[in-house]
């Protein structure tokens, strides 16, 4: 908080008060993390580096670490008024909840037509958070692959298609890759104060207090 004198009509002297405030630190970071994670671990099934044995280790896995996560980072986004990180990260949530959920329910290695449905549902739900986040590019990275991961694995569960689902393990290798370097970027930049690494951001400077949701100012 900060405060100076100016002067009224009348030429006395009134206080004028400037607050920033900046309440919550980004939950980016944080969902984007869990993505990462669930990500990389559902692709090595896709991609047959783990038996399929592995498959309900891995959505319980899933279910426990990656949607409390997102959920908790889905809130976070709530209370410090950012609806991109809000929005997403609770899509993100459900939509992994639902994938967790589906394989632990199912036969090792079992594919779904009613899981592919749901994924392409969720897919297209992802869209509105990726055009919302366009003024933070790496954020718009994450969510545009994202929805296309869980499209492609609507394009594989619905046919049963081992094809599409290799072709799906691949998109969630790089999902896992971009996931980890934007919540990096937005993790070192909100510690330090500086850009380590690009998150292109557009329409207002990294400096600028009104660039990031949460930070209000007011006179």
């Amino acid at each position: 908080m900060s405060a100076h004198v100016g002067a009224d009509g009348s030429g006395a002297a009134t206080p004028v008060v400037h607050v920033v405030l900046r309440p919550l630190a980004t939950p980016m970071p944080l969902g984007f993390l869990g993505q990462a994670v669930a990500s990389w671990a559902f692709a090595c099934l896709q991609l047959s580096w783990l038996s399929t044995g592995e498959t309900h280790t891995v959505a319980l896995g899933v279910l426990v670490f990656t949607v409390p996560l997102q959920a908790v980072a889905a809130v976070l986004g709530f209370l410090g008024r950012d609806p991109v990180a809000a929005t997403g990260t609770g899509l993100l949530a459900g939509g992994w909840a639902v994938v967790a959920a589906a394989s632990l329910m199912a036969p090792s290695g079992a594919m779904s037509p009613g899981l592919g449905v749901l994924a392409v549902g969720i897919a297209a739900t992802l869209l509105l958070p990726t055009i919302a986040a366009l003024s933070r590019l790496a954020a718009a990275a994450v969510f545009v692959l994202s929805a296309a991961r869980f499209a492609v694995l609507g394009v594989a569960e619905i046919p049963r298609s081992q094809s599409w689902l290799h072709v799906d393990g691949w998109v969630g290798l790089v999902l896992s890759a971009t996931s980890v370097y934007a919540a990096a970027a937005f993790e070192l930049e909100a510690a330090t104060g500086r850009v380590w690494l690009p998150v292109g951001r557009t329409g207002s400077r990294p400096d600028d207090p009104l660039g990031e949701p949460g930070v209000r100012p007011s006179l």
